[in-house]
């Protein structure tokens, strides 16, 4: 096999269950020279979130599923962009435990990064209240997991991708206004908007920086001018260092556009965004770039543990024994966690319907998975149900 030209491992290494830690392959090697083949049914569960968190976004699910097809195994899952919380097992596998010991670490890693993604995106469309928020963030991270990432912050909210390999795997169009580079290039923001104008595919919203030399304010005049109709939104990116109070250079910019008739322009802002900020600035911005936070979102921490081992509910320390069943109340909402096998609990008088649902089985996908615009669409109105 050939060696990787980035530091990365091929899609045949991580499906052969390669990416495992050390000890996961020192268990196998003891519980098959003891000839141990017992079944096990094991849980996927988050036990806290991160700060101030209180909902979690699902997603991995579908690469979860790649990569435990062709296993003899039964896995049962939450619908990806299922809005989830603590203590509710979000996926379970059962069979042989030699067979699937080995893909604990992989399978984590796609679930925890990829919900981690998709939350803070969620988090950050929730607080920008409607107005769009672009995915600008795949520079920060290893260019290998730029589609991952920016898939997943579409399946969270965001409305756009800035990177056209992302973009081309989810079936839409990249998002981008222009870089500083090419003001710099060319030497002057107006100069820099007539040849974007000129050149770039009509299809294209017109969008210009107005931070690189001078005055916010006077930017965006001068841009506005030139461009006049053509002109769809300008976008500050001002640097913290000349930042001083952005809402307030955001309220001199609308009001000098809208003095001379560009009330059409819209305010873009991006750097270094989170949703207090996204918050702070509403009144006075009408979309967002997110980068660094959704990219960087932290992880969330799943774990996978045993709990039935040969038909005979088992655990360690600080986790509950045996299969369960997870239910939502179609009326209140509430998820409720149960016994497999027992009665459903009692609630409000509401339909309760099972979350976890058949991903695969005896090694073959179940059900057909929904491609990630239905699942966007989906976790856009259950965001309409929670707070940041």
């Amino acid at each position: 096999m050939s060696e990787s030209l980035f530091h990365t491992a091929k899609d045949e290494e991580i499906k052969a269950g390669q990416v495992t830690d050390v000890y996961f392959m020192r268990t196998l090697e003891i519980l098959k020279r003891r000839g141990i083949t017992k079944r096990a049914v094991a849980e996927v569960v988050l036990k806290s979130f991160p700060s101030g968190y209180a909902w979690g976004v699902l997603a991995g699910v579908e690469e979860a599923a790649t990569l435990l097809t062709g296993l003899p195994v039964t896995v049962q899952a939450f619908p990806e962009g299922t809005l989830f919380g603590t203590m509710q097992p979000v996926l379970t596998i059962e069979g042989r435990y030699v067979d699937f010991a080995h893909y604990e670490t992989a399978l984590l890693g796609l679930l925890c990064q990829a919900s981690g993604v998709a939350t803070k995106a969620a988090r950050c469309k929730k607080a920008a209240a409607g107005r769009p928020v672009v995915s600008f963030g795949a520079r920060r991270m290893h260019p290998a997991l730029a589609p991952m990432i920016e898939r997943n912050a579409f399946l969270g909210g965001c409305d756009g991708v800035a990177v056209v390999k992302s973009a081309e795997l989810i079936k839409t169009d990249p998002s981008g206004t222009m870089p500083h580079s090419l003001i710099l290039m060319l030497g002057d923001s107006v100069e820099a908007a007539k040849a974007f104008n000129e050149i770039i595919d009509r299809s294209v919203q017109r969008v210009v920086l107005i931070d690189t030399f001078s005055d916010e304010k006077m930017e965006a005049v001068r841009v506005a001018r030139a461009l006049g109709p053509d002109l769809y939104a300008v976008r500050l990116d001002t640097p913290a260092s000349r930042r001083g109070d952005l809402v307030g250079i955001l309220r001199e910019v609308r009001w000098e556009l809208d003095l001379r008739g560009f009330r059409h322009v819209k305010l873009f802002v991006s750097g270094g965004l989170e949703e207090e900020e996204i918050l702070r600035l509403n009144p006075v911005a009408d979309a967002y770039g997110v980068g660094t936070a959704i990219s960087n979102a932290p992880v969330l921490n799943f774990a996978m543990d045993i709990v039935e081992v040969d038909g005979v509910p088992i655990a360690k320390r600080g986790k509950m024994s045996g299969r369960k069943a997870v239910y939502r109340c179609a009326r209140c909402g509430r998820v409720q966690v149960a016994p497999a096998g027992a009665p459903p609990p009692g609630c409000c008088g509401g339909e309760l319907t099972s979350l976890l649902e058949p991903l695969i089985e005896d090694g073959r996908l179940a059900r057909a998975l929904p491609d990630v615009h239905a699942i966007r669409q989906q976790v856009l109105a259950a965001l309409e149900q929670v707070g940041v």
